[in-house]
């Protein structure tokens, strides 16, 4: 804008030098024709002193008011624009680069009204509109702000003002030349509108009964029709509430429409209807328990529906009975409070075991992995899958980059029968991805997290992956699984593994070593067949000590040293009790060959504690924060340690912290328990 105005007033000074320039050009011919012909000369001479006469006149006599006009013209102009400016139906302000308020127009004040006595920066009245706010050097900004109950986009612009810091008087005290014009655009109705769009969009959403055969199961048979009416009058009632559109597709699965405004309400009260639901008793045994999907923030109803399958999927997953909300790439899980319940048929594991056979077969190598630091239900997994593809006749390797104490016994015993398993059993993380080709399969064990497995980098290089774990999924999962077999009431990945080797038509015959791997899987995650078993834990148990695996020799195995033991017994000597039924505890890492195990034990001695409802042991290690949970009843720990980032079961779980010391851990941790306590989520 200045450049131009510099070169309008260039023009019109070289256009007022014109007479001038010409009275030196008929000069110069004076001269030229007086040595031609002075006469000549004489005459052309008189012309031009003539005309110089007259053209000084001119410039006398009409210069100023010439320059009267332009400048009365300018002062118009600027008039113009200031009654422009003034009268313009969209609030403008003029400010500093402090946010000084210098000048604003009509509407501006009417819509700060008495906003504007003794207030004179501008984010005095617009706390949005702070420093940090204003655009740079670039130009121009926008932001959004409220200000009585209406919705406004502010667009900011940085002007200069041509050389005014360089003037004599410079009142407003400019800095850098430079103001900031703001104008006020009133997106109030716009926000309402795009509102009501977004409140009227519709929601998918699926509701399954987890348990139908098995309550049903549980009751006499002419309750039965009590129970499902029961149910079914419930999850009508409560989707009715909000004007949904419920219809039942089977006789344990219904499908919901609503509209998007409902949604907040139902995360508002957490999906009572699962509590509602649960809390039905007919003289059934087991209770009732619902899993819940809904899909929000999808651009068409399709995507809507895939959501809320994805969701549905994930609630299945993590063991049912919670609902579980997936809005665009977040995730939002409510429930999951309840002990998981073993389902007593083996039709599942039956087909898996059927489909993991067939992609075996089509493969010429077999690599089966755990998770980093593996434990003794990973190993033991790891063994099982292995004796698996050796029955088939495929080459088979487990990948493994440390062996640490709990599992040293194990590998030792694998490694001493080297005519057996030969040099290749073990392979880390290099020699894995070398060994890769398009015939290889990758088989992940007691982990879903992508994260968390013993080679993240290998889930690249392999095409075809199967999962089996019994941990509860999240929304980070191994995505190109080609068979995932997540089970999270298994009480351990051994015990999966084993009901899969026994529907095994070429009937793999296990190895008194290997049982003995799977056996110590299931006896650790059980805590000594305390924790999470079922009938099926111990058939599969019985099915491991009729393959060769020996109670005494497993014992005899983790047994561990006088030292280590009464470091466990110090640990729980110094735990502290928080909010009258947590137990908390720091577990010593220096010295100690794998502390992560030693305070998992401590939280399981802890929970033998008169009181305790639940124990989280803190463990620093390699400049992580190490925390295990462990809890009784149905204190869900698996819903406090993903808050924190990690999972696992509703009794049994852990989670792992970066950037802290274990005392700022040990706060959050705290933090963490007394909100969720408030809330009712613990």
């Amino acid at each position: 804008m200045n450049q131009n105005k510099k070169a309008i007033g260039q023009q019109i000074e070289q256009y007022l030098r014109v007479p001038f320039y010409l009275s030196l050009l008929f000069a110069a011919v004076t001269i030229l024709v007086f040595f031609m012909d002075q006469r000549a000369g004489i005459a052309v001479g008189l012309m031009t002193v003539l005309y110089i006469i007259v053209t000084a006149v001119l410039y006398y006599n009409a210069g100023p008011k010439i320059t009267n006009e332009l400048v009365s013209y300018i002062f118009e102009q600027g008039q113009i624009q200031k009654h422009l400016l003034k009268e313009l139906s969209i609030p403008y302000v003029l400010m500093d680069l402090e946010g000084r308020i210098l000048w604003s127009n009509g509407e501006f004040g009417e819509l700060v009204g008495k906003e504007m006595q003794g207030k004179k920066m501008i984010y005095q009245i617009f706390p949005e509109l702070s420093r940090n706010a204003f655009p740079d050097e670039s130009g121009k900004h926008s932001i959004f702000v409220e200000y009585k109950a209406g919705n406004y986009r502010v667009e900011m612009k940085r002007i200069v003002v041509g050389e005014l810091a360089e003037a004599e008087n410079n009142p407003m005290g400019l800095k850098d030349n430079s103001m900031i014009a703001l104008y006020f655009y009133d997106e109030t109705a716009l926000v309402a509108y795009r509102e009501e769009c977004d409140n009227q969009r519709l929601v998918a959403g699926l509701i399954y009964i987890d348990n139908y055969e098995e309550v049903l199961d549980s009751i006499e048979e002419v309750r039965r029709p009590l129970m499902v009416a029961l149910v079914e009058r419930k999850v009508t009632k409560y989707m009715q509430s909000i004007d949904a559109i419920i219809k039942k597709f089977e006789k344990d699965k219904y499908i919901v429409v609503f509209q998007n405004k409902y949604a907040a309400k139902l995360q508002e009260n957490k999906f009572s209807i699962l509590d509602e639901v649960r809390s039905i008793n007919v003289g059934n045994e087991l209770s009732v328990t619902l899993s819940i999907g809904l899909g929000l923030g999808a651009s068409n109803y399709m995507q809507a529906y895939e959501y809320a399958r994805v969701a549905m999927d994930l609630a299945l997953g993590r063991g049912g009975d919670q609902a579980v909300v997936k809005d665009g790439e977040q995730i939002y899980y409510y429930g999951g409070k309840t002990q998981l319940v073993e389902k007593s048929t083996r039709v599942k594991a039956r087909v898996k075991a059927h489909a993991l056979r067939e992609i075996i077969l089509t493969k010429d190598r077999v690599f089966v992995m755990g998770h980093k630091i593996p434990d003794v239900d990973s190993l033991g997994s790891a063994i099982g899958i292995y004796r698996l593809a050796k029955t088939l006749g495929k080459q088979a390797h487990i990948v493994i980059n440390e062996s640490t104490t709990s599992i040293k016994p194990i590998m030792n015993s694998l490694l001493s029968n080297h005519s057996i398993y030969g040099d290749d059993l073990f392979v880390n993380n290099e020699q894995a991805i070398n060994l890769v080709d398009a015939n290889t399969m990758l088989v992940v064990v007691d982990v879903n997290k992508p994260m968390l497995t013993e080679c993240e980098d290998l889930l690249k290089y392999v095409k075809t992956i199967v999962v089996l774990d019994h941990h509860r999924q999240t929304k980070d999962t191994i995505k190109n699984a080609v068979l995932s077999y997540v089970e999270p009431y298994a009480s351990s990945s051994s015990e999966m593994v084993t009901e899969i080797l026994q529907y095994i038509v070429d009937k793999p015959k296990l190895k008194p070593v290997e049982a003995d791997a799977l056996y110590s899987g299931m006896v650790v995650d059980t805590d000594n067949f305390v924790s999470k078993t079922g009938v099926r834990t111990f058939e599969a148990a019985a099915y491991l000590r009729r393959s060769g695996a020996d109670v005494t020799r497993v014992r005899k195995m983790f047994r561990q040293d006088m030292e280590t033991y009464k470091l466990k017994a110090e640990a729980v000597r110094r735990a502290q009790m928080y909010m009258d039924e947590f137990a908390i505890a720091i577990c010593p890492s220096e010295g100690i060959p794998n502390p992560t195990v030693l305070g998992a034990q401590v939280a399981n001695e802890l929970l033998d504690i008169q009181g305790i409802r639940a124990s989280f042991v803190l463990t620093d290690l390699h400049d992580k924060i190490y925390i295990s949970a462990r809890s009784l009843d149905n204190l869900n720990v698996q819903v406090v340690m993903e808050k924190l980032g990690g999972g696992g079961h509703l009794n049994m779980a852990a989670a792992q912290l970066t950037n802290c010391t274990i005392m700022v851990a040990m706060d959050q941790l705290k933090a963490l328990l007394h909100k969720m306590k408030e809330e009712g989520d613990i």
